[in-house]
């Protein structure tokens, strides 16, 4: 027996409730399992469309990533960084300056670690240094900081 598929759907606080309904109807007639993905109070706002919230099965806060929890991201999800050494110092201070930089926001730092990427394409370096990471930053529009 197949397994229903699941999909994924970002910033959903920001659909319309003609959307949602869409969205309600499609499970009904497929099966198909839906994570919504949105801004805090979402479920607040689902909770206004019983046909809807009787659907949800649960609801998950996502917490700022610890310190080490943001190394093990970075490490891990893009190896191609190389910022899983932590005897290097300029690998410890650029993870620092991840950390510092998105408070362990796991969006900002999928698009951080995006800039990184541009910048080190662009300027041809191989090494994640923290003047790297913060030339990245100062290319994101990321609120104050």
């Amino acid at each position: 027996m197949r397994a229903p598929a699941v999909g994924n759907l970002d910033e959903a606080d920001r659909l319309k409730t003609a959307a949602l309904e869409q969205l309600r109807d499609h499970h009904d007639r497929t099966g198909i399992g839906l994570i919504l993905i949105g801004m805090p109070g979402i479920e607040k706002r689902l909770a206004r469309y019983p046909q809807l919230y009787s659907r949800v099965g649960f609801v998950h806060h996502y917490k700022p990533l610890s310190v080490d929890e943001q190394a093990f991201v970075l490490a891990r999800h893009w190896p191609h960084l190389r910022l899983d050494n932590t005897d290097d110092y300029a690998t410890t201070e650029a993870v620092a300056a991840v950390t510092r930089i998105t408070n362990g926001n796991f969006r900002l730092t999928t698009r951080l670690v995006d800039q990184i990427e541009r910048i080190l394409e662009i300027n041809q370096i191989t090494t994640v240094t923290k003047e790297v990471v913060e030339a990245a930053r100062e290319n994101l529009v990321i609120g104050i900081m």
